[in-house]
């Protein structure tokens, strides 16, 4: 029997699609990497029996990166990175092991089913999934086709078995757009962040972000939030005047009328009009009219209508807007939510979806009323040959989604009723009066039929007084005219909804990365969220753009990018040629990036009126080891020691306090020692700062503290504190922190695992002996004999923290608050002290391990 592997997006796409073409009759588990599950039933594939296997991948399998030096930062010119660096694919996420997972699963299949998101993304992650899967399936016979795509829009029985019925091919040139795109980002972001990062971080001191990038779409997004601050902090208000008149409609009800020249801007020349009219007594229709009109229902919902409306009216940032609308969408609740398209199609059954909401506490009325009236056509949107509208699929409660995804799924669903409801009509009065020789009016407005906005209320026509019944040469008496002083004023900050306008009138960024260029400036702490999700420039980020204005306005302004983005589209439409595109854009960006690097005293200049030099920034903290005077502690992001005699700058790991350890010195190189510490339940370790700036080993990297250094004889270095292989990460190694009594502590140099151990010991040492069973080094412990949990009194006992029965109950394990990445797993060496060289390999359990003394550092991950 043929085999026919089929790979999803995320695995409960995986797991709903099997689910759906296997009609619930199918075998689980789960795959060698512990994270995506294969999902195994029977089936007919092009006419014969076969075996079919759904599984999935979690985003995508590669990234693009630069190889070797071309990584470090200190080793080459940011100008490399525009041509001579080289690149490559590498997993995306090593831990996952992808790729050695899809082969698995892949050898020895006959055929590929490619479900990944019908989007340029997908494509790109299709082509991934080929890559690793087509070496080792079974070849094709006599030119069979073996490759098939899938395209869907929503998790429903209908579109998923209607996608298995049509299997396309998998699109070559919207994948080749994504690899453009992504080497332009990566290579131009690159160079421009490596060089003004390194070079204002050099010099000032309170920048207060860890990390000065450029991007070519988040560039232009901060410039739309800067323009509006310069357009604000410009303003110069001006006052007006406005002839503001009252009329007795009746006895009871007056009626407010407007001046038909709006406002004046001259004081003397609004005091005339006010002296022309203020003597009349009665005010003279001129005109009266009666007008029906309509408000028109909305366009069908695309994804950037969508993010407008959650962050102006949901409160929802964009980033966590689409995140929530992606689960709505993998649990079948919405369509596919990633679409520039306002059109629904010809064929599109409106009415399906319309009966899921028939039964619905909240709209059951309107719906069934208009199953039973008949439905409006939508209006005639913008039909981008994506995906359909953002449509509800199947029905909700409150309760079964809770929160702020119940909230999205709310508006989605309103949004689609009322897309298929009918206009609001009203009634427009208006009439216009003559008092003296002014003319003004008045207006009101009575609904007619609600529409479209019984399910949307917040859209509804005000409501109004009706105004009098009346006819030309009426009159009406004047109860009041007066002159009103006002000022013009300043626009606000841009909202989140106004930015993403912005972004997609000039073409900067996708509807699938908006979001994310938006949350980049925030991160980046170049913009602050103020109330109303109103986007603040902060200092930092007025001078960037200014300086980029300064220097080059191309690199801020939307018109470069934008025609790059067209450019991009052209390559996925088979209209341009990959390379010639990124040849071209690169060759541009390198030509400006010179220009940039050779100008750049010109921002320069905006940055010291707004921030300090290193020298003036700080406290001093500890001694450096070339002249021995202090040194300055800047604890802005991102945290740093300076020495200003030295003019020498030395990076400490962020995310964590630091200070003076005991005022003791590196044996190397006689700098002070500092400690680094994340909490009172995290983990901290002591640090040398030239060390971790400049490494002395050649197994060392930088930014390594004490707890990794392999120095032979210092007492604070991995080979005297260092204890065994971690049990929660391969390459880690345990290590006693030393200064953590009388609350002692355990920590994995590599990953966050902490354990806490032997309280109220008041000494802890690492042995030089080690454990016959799984070769740790042994721990001597004193206790004093009151505190003492030791049994038959003892104050004294050395033994494993692994294998030792006594220390079972002594050893508590956590996962330190800090996700430094000093602290991520990776690879590391094998050996973790020098005299412990007969280590086992980190990963292989120890043959002798007795299974019911297990420790509970090891039963922790069992």
């Amino acid at each position: 029997m043929r085999t026919v592997l089929m790979v999803a997006e995320k695995p409960s796409l995986a797991q709903s699609i099997a689910k759906i073409l296997s009609r619930g009759n199918m075998s689980s588990h789960k795959g060698l990497n512990g994270t995506c599950s294969v999902h195994e039933y029977s089936g007919t594939f092009a006419g014969q029996a076969v075996r079919f296997k759904m599984t999935s991948v979690c985003g995508h399998v590669m990234t693009l990166d630069f190889l070797g030096k071309y990584n470090k930062w200190d080793k080459v010119d940011p100008a490399e990175l525009f041509s001579q660096a080289p690149t490559e694919k590498k997993e995306a996420n090593p831990k996952l092991n992808m790729v050695k997972f899809l082969q698995v699963e892949g050898k020895g299949c006959d055929y590929i089913v490619l479900w990944l998101d019908c989007d340029k993304e997908g494509e790109n992650i299709c082509f991934e999934v080929l890559d690793a899967v087509l070496p080792v399936m079974n070849p094709a016979h006599g030119g069979e086709k073996t490759v098939f795509r899938a395209r869907f829009s929503s998790i429903t029985d209908t579109d998923i078995c209607a996608a298995m019925a049509r299997l396309g091919e998998p699109d070559h040139n919207e994948a080749l757009s994504v690899d453009a795109r992504q080497e332009l980002d990566l290579r131009i972001g690159c160079a421009f962040t490596r060089f003004q990062t390194k070079y204002f971080q050099g010099k000032y001191g309170n920048l207060d972000s860890s990390l000065i990038s450029f991007g070519p779409c988040q560039t232009p997004t901060l410039g739309f939030c800067v323009e509006r601050h310069d357009k604000i902090q410009s303003f110069k208000p001006e006052t007006y005047w406005v002839l503001q008149a009252k009329v007795n409609a009746d006895k009871d009800r007056s009626l407010l009328l407007d001046w038909d020249r709006v406002r004046v801007f001259d004081r003397e020349i609004a005091q005339m009009f006010l002296n022309m009219t203020k003597l009349e007594k009665e005010a003279q229709v001129e005109a009266t009219s009666r007008k029906e009109k309509a408000k028109q229902r909305p366009l069908a919902l695309n994804t950037v209508e969508m993010l407008r409306v959650a962050s102006s009216s949901l409160g929802m940032g964009p980033q966590h807007a689409m995140q929530t609308a992606e689960r709505l969408y993998t649990q079948g609740y919405i369509s596919y939510p990633r679409t520039e398209t306002t059109h629904y199609p010809e064929n599109f059954d409106l009415k399906g979806p319309l009966r899921q909401q028939a039964n619905h506490p909240y709209w059951a009325d309107t719906v069934k009323r208009l199953l039973a009236e008949g439905i409006n056509r939508p209006r005639k949107g913008h039909d981008a040959g994506d995906h359909p509208p953002i449509t509800p699929m199947r029905s909700a409660t409150e309760a079964e989604l809770g929160g702020e995804a119940w909230r999205l799924y709310e508006y989605i669903t309103r949004h689609f009723i009322a897309t298929v409801s009918y206009d609001c009509k009203y009634l427009q009065s208006t009439i216009a009066f003559r008092i003296g020789p002014e003319h003004f009016t008045c207006t009101g407005k009575t609904v007619i039929s609600p529409g479209f906005t019984e399910i949307m209320p917040w859209q509804s026509v005000p409501l109004e007084e009706s105004l009098p019944t009346c006819q030309r040469g009426d009159t009406f008496p004047v109860s009041e005219i007066k002159l009103l002083e006002k000022q013009t004023s300043p626009p606000d900050y841009l909202t989140e909804a106004e930015l993403i306008t912005l972004m997609e009138k000039h073409g900067i960024g996708t509807d699938a990365s908006i979001p994310v260029h938006i949350n980049n400036i925030c991160q980046r702490n170049y913009v602050t969220v103020e109330s109303g999700r109103r986007l603040k420039p902060t200092n930092l980020g007025i001078v960037l753009v200014h300086g980029y204005y300064k220097i080059d306005a191309e690199l801020v302004l939307p018109t470069i990018r934008s025609a790059v983005e067209k450019q991009l589209n052209l390559i996925a439409q088979g209209k341009a040629d990959y390379r010639q595109v990124l040849g071209h854009t690169l060759d541009v960006f390198k030509r400006k990036f010179h220009y940039f690097v050779d100008s750049i005293a010109g921002m320069d200049e905006l940055m010291e009126v707004s921030f300090s030099p290193l020298a003036a920034t700080g406290k001093p903290l500890s001694r450096c080891g070339k002249c021995h005077r202090f040194m300055k502690y800047i604890q802005a992001k991102p945290s740093r020691l300076h020495c200003s005699h030295c003019d020498e700058t030395y990076t400490l790991p962020q995310n964590g306090t630091i200070k003076l350890y005991k005022e003791l010195r590196c044996p190397l190189d006689d700098f002070e020692l500092v400690l680094w510490s994340s909490g009172s339940r995290g983990k901290s370790y002591p640090l040398c700062p030239y060390c971790s700036n400049h490494p002395p080993f050649r197994d060392m990297k930088k930014g390594m503290g004490c707890n990794e250094c392999t120095h032979p004889t210092c007492q604070h270095s991995l080979s005297m504190l260092g204890i065994g292989q971690c049990v929660g990460c391969e390459g880690g190694v345990l290590v006693l922190d030393p200064t953590s009594g009388p609350k002692w502590k355990v920590a994995c140099n590599k990953c966050n695992v902490v354990a806490h151990c032997f309280e109220n010991a008041y000494r802890v040492r690492v042995s030089a002996d080690t454990c016959r069973t799984c070769e740790a080094a042994l721990l001597a412990v004193d206790f004093n004999k009151a505190k003492s949990p030791l049994p038959g009194d003892e104050t004294q006992h050395t033994g494993c923290v692994f294998c030792d029965p006594i220390f079972q109950e002594l050893v508590e394990l956590k996962h330190a608050a800090s996700c430094h990445p000093m602290h991520r797993g990776g690879p590391g060496r094998r050996q973790g002290r020098g005299r412990a060289r007969g280590r086992r390999p980190p990963g292989k359990p120890s043959a002798r391990r007795p299974k019911d003394k297990m420790s509970a550092l090891a039963a922790y991950f069992v």
